[in-house]
């Protein structure tokens, strides 16, 4: 390879090789496609191995393409021959082909580890437990008011086929801890941690300690010249910052403390400094509503007024900016019952920000593949708020063991269209019926996307 192209890692030294290598993407997604286009570009022999069906519109870009690939198995064979390996994001390491892999000493990275090889562009990652896709979205919509940005990493194009194909000069990412797990050399120019809850445990040996570190590996590799902007009144974040050393230059928030360079709360008002150039937003002209997006509000604004975009930009967006698809979204309001879709709540903490919300009785949908949660913060707003309990999942068990002493009604099913209907014979004049689920949705649904799009179209049909 190119020397600007290859992995300084000691873990990816044997990996040089002029004109590329062959390299192998288990997972033909999004970013299992992307990946394959810009390693084909870049003069790589590329494999594509999905041990699923591939989705038909994948399939047409690899054959258009001529990218050799395989469905419904991975032929070890052809994948223990690679030079390098990029695994989709939802590939555990603990499967015995990665874990193959791993012994053989081939390395195993994702596609932002990749992609980030093939551009010189400014990038602001996002990752956390809760907010990161708000927060991702809104940086993103200040940003191209002024400058050439993509979005990318969880959320919409992949990145390496952006790098591919549009060449922005400046990206914001929202990145996973999954995604985190596959970095080697990777470092954002600007890293934000919005909060670290315990999610996916079952991901990481239901250890919270390892979940916490995944997340601080968007920082591992920066210098002083770079930017961890980070919540200072989460508790886990400040734990670990005071155990650990990292060399970012750190930016926090706050809601409860000022803070001399970063961004805090004053009574009404959110006040950024930034080497003495402060900037001043009311939030009562946020757009988002809830004390979670003046978070949210903070680490974006913050961002951009790394990014010189002006100030007068970065108010008129915080007012413009009204929230992303399956996250608090009022879908509609049907005899005075408002239905809001909170799907992309895939844990706890994220249905505790959506339960607080609430300033009405809420019929509550909820359910799905538990991480491995702890109800006990959600006690006070269900015995406060919640006057029924619709389960969405194949196993409701622990659910009806938290909750059903709580609220007179608690049923179950496995099907969208009856959750609405039981929700909509239940619910009165002025309540809430919230779709926050906690869990994930790979038993009913596809995603948390479709899950969403799902109950949508089931309220539309009531």
């Amino acid at each position: 390879m190119k020397k600007e192209e290859s992995y300084s890692s000691a873990q990816l030294s044997s990996f040089r090789r002029v004109g590329g290598g062959i390299i192998v993407i288990l997972g033909a997604g999004e970013s299992g496609v992307g990946t394959a286009l810009l390693a084909k570009a870049k003069g790589y022999a590329v494999f594509v191995s999905d041990k699923g069906k591939i989705k038909e519109k994948y399939k047409e870009v690899l054959i258009h393409n001529e990218i050799e690939w395989e469905e419904k198995q991975h032929t070890e064979s052809k994948i223990l021959n690679a030079h390098l390996v990029m695994k989709s994001p939802g590939i555990p390491d603990k499967v015995a082909l990665i874990q193959k892999l791993i012994s053989n000493k081939i390395p195993v990275i994702s596609e932002i580890e990749f992609a980030a090889k093939y551009t010189k562009a400014t990038i602001v990652g996002i990752t956390g437990s809760n907010g990161k896709t708000t927060t991702a979205s809104l940086t993103h919509y200040i940003l191209k008011q002024e400058l050439n940005v993509g979005l990318a990493g969880n959320i919409g194009d992949s990145f390496a086929k952006q790098i591919l194909e549009d060449n922005f000069k400046n990206y914001v990412l929202e990145i996973s801890s999954f995604q985190l797990d596959g970095i080697v050399d990777f470092k954002p120019n600007i890293a934000v941690l919005t909060n670290i809850t315990p999610d996916h445990l079952d991901r990481y040996n239901y250890k919270f300690e390892n979940y916490i570190d995944s997340k601080f590996r968007i920082a591992q590799n920066q210098t002083k010249e770079d930017y961890l902007i980070y919540d200072a009144d989460d508790q886990v974040i400040k734990n670990w910052l005071s155990e650990n050393t990292i060399q970012s230059t750190l930016l926090p928030f706050s809601l409860v403390k000022t803070i001399e360079n970063g961004a805090y709360l004053d009574k009404e008002n959110i006040k950024i400094t930034i080497d003495n150039n402060q900037i001043i937003m009311p939030t009562k002209n946020l757009a988002l509503e809830g004390k979670h997006n003046i978070k949210n509000a903070m680490a974006a604004a913050t961002v951009a007024h790394l990014l010189k975009i002006r100030k007068q930009t970065i108010r008129e967006s915080l007012e413009n900016f009204h929230g992303v698809e399956h996250r608090l979204e009022r879908v509609l309001k049907i005899n005075k019952v408002q239905y809001i879709n909170d799907s992309k709540a895939t844990n706890v903490n994220a249905t505790y920000y959506a339960l607080e919300s609430m300033d009405a009785p809420t019929v509550w949908i909820v359910g799905g593949v538990d991480k491995g949660n702890d109800y006990t913060e959600l006690f006070p707003f269900v015995n406060e708020k919640v006057k029924a309990i619709i389960c969405l999942g194949i196993d409701n068990k622990k659910l009806i063991e938290n909750f059903g002493n709580m609220v007179d009604i608690i049923v179950e099913t496995q099907f969208i269209n009856e959750a609405l209907k039981i929700a909509y014979k239940v619910a009165e004049a002025g309540d809430n019926v919230l779709l926050s689920p906690a869990c994930a949705s790979f038993d009913l649904f596809e995603n948390y996307e479709d899950r969403g799009r799902q109950f949508k179209h089931a309220v539309r049909n009531l």
